[in-house]
C-alpha cells in the first residue's frame, strides 16, 4: 500500500477507470458477438460499430485497434452473408 497521499489518490483513480474499462470492453465484446450472430440484420453491425467508434474516442481502446476490430467485424458479416 502506498504511503504517498498523491500515489493513493492515483489508485483509487485506477481502479475507477479499470472498472469501468472492464465493463466498455465486456459490452464491447457482446455486441460484435450479437452482430455476428445476426448476419442478417444491419442494426446489429451498426450499434456494434457504434461501440467499438465509442470506446476508441474515451480512450478505452486505441484507434488502430478499433479500426482493425472493424475491419474484421465487416469480412466476418460478408462471408457470413454471402
Amino acid at each position: 500500500m502506498a504511503n504517498i497521499k498523491s500515489q493513493i489518490k492515483r489508485n483509487r483513480q485506477n481502479e475507477k477507470r479499470r472498472v469501468r474499462n472492464k465493463a466498455v470492453k465486456s459490452e464491447l465484446k457482446t455486441r460484435v458477438k450479437s452482430a455476428l450472430g445476426h448476419a442478417d440484420d444491419p442494426t446489429k453491425a451498426a450499434t456494434a460499430m457504434s461501440h467499438i467508434d465509442k470506446a476508441a474516442a474515451n480512450g478505452v481502446i486505441h484507434k488502430n485497434a478499433a479500426a482493425r476490430r472493424k475491419s474484421r467485424l465487416m469480412k466476418a458479416l460478408a462471408r457470413k452473408t454471402a
